[in-house]
């Protein structure tokens, strides 16, 4: 990930390895090649290739770690056509005289990557239980149980060793990381976003913690609520729309100041937060709770005496009728209240829209003060190391290539030690205190990601560090509160994806994040964490020619609708097979300008409707959440719209033979098969506990049509 330094010869000679060209050398007891420090064009490190020293013969060689292929020469990849086969990955190497031995009979068959040893893509399916024990194996993490150990090292054939591979062998999948992308764009310059640092994220998570309690501070005190639900989270994304800032999560350079989406959200909880009931008797305290807060509010704000007269009839009204009625029903005190609220509500709203829209520029410019904290804090730490934040931009080659992780320029200084230890199949990484988790199965999903996509920590150093930092920026951007933000960051089911894959060539998703994506290539909030474990960045800075995708985004209004104008761009300007097949609420009460807009598009080819708790999800907390909790049902319709340019159609046509294969996978319940090997009575339980869970779920998502129900 970080910008690439240069050894002279005498240096890289000083280096252990070993040389290309004899029959033995591929042997498992023969050492592992030495990496060198060197600038290899993207496609062929993402080919496996990588830059060696031979200590015998005194000269660098190249060796791919896919193949076990070693050559003296740089590897030639061929004469290719760019669009269907960027990488020349299928095209036929070129012979050099003299320059490549024969390899031994052991390195002619290609050698397996760590995800081929595993089931890929179905959660009921068994990994193989066996280690090998091949001392040229990939790394795998030294013993977690030591406190500050950091460094990952080769596996032997020691019990220990067999049981730190172990840890890195997940019993559920969830995941596919062989498929490969189709996605092509154009070649980009590294990132010149700043490289996490566990001091620097400790310190974000504090700051962030304590915009939190000022928000919700702010709005008991002015408003006398509780901060809607996750308006906080969404809060967030909605800003990192418009937000031109240097920090990747908060907010400091936004036109309009006033958030859209807090305003929104907190204006409709005033004066009082409107909750779903069952009995009479809620409804009618609810109604008498309503006209007190809303004659409270009126009257001890500046509101003009035609406002104070019409909410101080209405309110008295109401008053006379809930002493005089005493027969009324749960129907008639709803109707009654939303009678109130339609005459009421436009005066209660003007007398609060200046208190609201103070709290939303208050938050926002307790922000800025933060990321300026946080940017001099970070400054400081590459001051240290005499590292400059600012690069020279590299020259980039206008060609089109495989999309590849995102790569940042300014180089990553030396990261501090972090504690790793177990308890009970969770993964518990520590910094200075502070504790995140993740389950075993998904750390080593982030291990394998980590070593598909980071190309600047051969020896894995730095893994720990960074998952801690990755964690550790999630859980602060959803909450830290039980359940808080699972909505914001669902997936669909594994089959749905396999389904995808299958028939319409989908291998890649918009809105993913390193712990809950399918495939090995995704667009993520995050560039600087999630570029080491595979993300090609946010999806509005994405920009490609071709290729087909999966967008299941956040349901923030604004989000969605800034993705519609990203997708449409990209269809208009690009003549290649192009394809995005989109998951998102179908609300209709008003609708969404996004699901508007879409289904009014040229683009559209098709366009599908799943009913609610008719199709499931896979939770937003898969990564540390129960198996039987990993799945659940939807609250809301989905609407599956399919935005496609002409040669897309025409290559992956939403035909009706393949939409009724899609939802017929939809019938499939991944909770049914991430429980099939429980018993019939734990089985029982869980089901009646989750369904208790989606009840709830839906209650409370029924008061605020902005929560995502994935």
């Amino acid at each position: 990930m970080a910008n690439e330094n240069h050894r002279s010869p005498a240096e890289e000679a000083s280096l252990m390895s070993h040389s290309p060209g004899t029959s033995n050398q591929n042997q498992p007891s023969s050492p592992k090649p030495m990496r060198l420090v060197q600038d290899l064009p993207d496609e062929l490190v993402q080919a496996g290739w990588e830059k060696c020293w031979s200590k015998r013969e005194n000269r660098p060689y190249y060796f791919n770690r896919f193949t076990n292929q070693s050559l003296w020469e740089m590897p030639v990849l061929g004469q290719h056509d760019v669009i269907v086969n960027p990488l020349g990955l299928n095209a036929a190497p070129m012979p050099l005289e003299g320059g490549v031995a024969d390899a031994s009979v052991e390195s002619k068959q290609r050698k397996r990557r760590f995800s081929e040893e595993v089931p890929s893509g179905n959660s009921a399916k068994k990994p193989k239980a066996d280690v090998p024990g091949n001392s040229a194996a990939q790394p795998v993490p030294s013993s977690p149980s030591i406190p500050g150990t950091s460094v990952l090292k080769a596996w032997c054939v020691s019990p220990e060793d067999k049981q730190q591979a172990a840890l890195l062998r997940p019993t559920e999948v969830y995941w596919d990381l062989d498929i490969q992308t189709n996605a092509v764009i154009k070649q980009r310059a590294p990132s010149e976003v700043l490289s996490p640092h566990p001091e620097v994220e400790l310190l974000r998570s504090q700051l962030i913690l304590k915009l939190r309690q000022h928000y919700r501070e702010l709005c008991q005190q002015r408003e006398g609520i509780d901060p809607p639900r996750e308006s906080f989270n969404r809060w967030m994304l909605e800003r990192k729309v418009v937000d031109k800032g240097t920090d990747p999560l908060l907010p400091s350079d936004c036109e309009p100041v006033v958030s859209p989406s807090m305003f929104r959200e907190i204006m409709n909880d005033i004066p009082i937060r409107l909750s779903r009931i069952k009995f009479r008797e809620e409804a009618k305290r609810l109604l008498f709770k309503y006209a007190e807060a809303a004659k409270r509010l009126i009257e001890s704000r500046s509101a003009s005496p035609d406002s104070r007269k019409v909410v101080k009839w209405n309110v008295e009204d109401t008053f006379s009728w809930l002493r005089r009625d005493h027969s009324a029903s749960k129907e008639d005190y709803m109707d009654r209240l939303e009678h109130l609220r339609k005459q009421c509500g436009p005066h209660v709203s003007a007398a609060a829209k200046d208190s609201v829209e103070g709290i939303c520029s208050k938050i926002y410019y307790i922000s800025l003060e933060y990321v300026k904290r946080i940017r001099e804090k970070h400054l400081a730490i590459l001051k240290e190391n005499n590292i400059s934040a600012e690069v020279e931009a590299p020259e980039v080659q206008d060609r089109l290539v495989y999309c590849y992780p995102v790569r940042l320029a300014i180089p990553s200084p030396p990261l501090p030690s972090v504690e790793m230890h177990m308890e009970n199949n969770v993964a518990c990484v520590r910094y200075k205190g502070e504790m995140v988790k993740v389950s075993r199965n998904y750390f080593s999903k982030l291990w394998l990601l980590y070593r598909y996509s980071c190309i600047d920590d051969s020896g894995f150093e730095k893994f720990l560090p960074r998952v801690w930092c990755l964690l550790r920026r999630y859980q602060m951007m959803f909450g830290v509160g039980l359940y808080e933000g699972t909505g914001l960051q669902g997936a669909l089911p594994v089959h749905i994806f396999e389904c995808l894959h299958k028939l319409f060539g989908v291998s890649f998703e918009c809105f993913a994040s390193p712990l809950n994506c399918y495939f090995k290539q995704y667009c993520s909030a995050f560039l600087d964490t999630d570029g080491y474990f595979g993300s090609r960045g946010p999806c509005l800075d994405f920009f490609p020619i071709s290729g087909s995708f999966e967008a299941n985004p956040p349901f923030c209004e604004e989000l969605m609708d800034a993705m519609v104008s990203h997708f449409e761009k990209l269809l208009e300007s690009s003549s290649e097979p192009l394809s995005f097949i989109v998951f998102i609420p179908e609300w209709r009460d008003p609708p969404t300008p996004a699901l508007t807009r879409m289904e009014q598009s040229k683009f559209k080819r098709h366009q599908l409707i799943l009913p609610a708790f008719d199709h499931e999800y896979r939770s937003g907390s898969q990564h540390v959440c129960k198996k039987e909790e990993m799945y659940y049902k939807a609250v809301h319709n989905t609407a599956v719209i399919f935005l496609q340019n002409s040669a897309g159609f025409a290559k992956w046509e939403p035909t009706p033979e393949r939409l009724q294969e899609l939802v017929a996978a939809y019938k499939h319940s991944g909770r049914t098969l991430s429980s099939s090997s429980s018993s019939s009575s734990s089985s029982s339980s869980s089901s009646s506990s989750t369904a208790d869970k989606e009840r709830e779920l839906g209650r409370e998502q029924s008061s605020s049509r902005e929560t995502n129900p994935n």
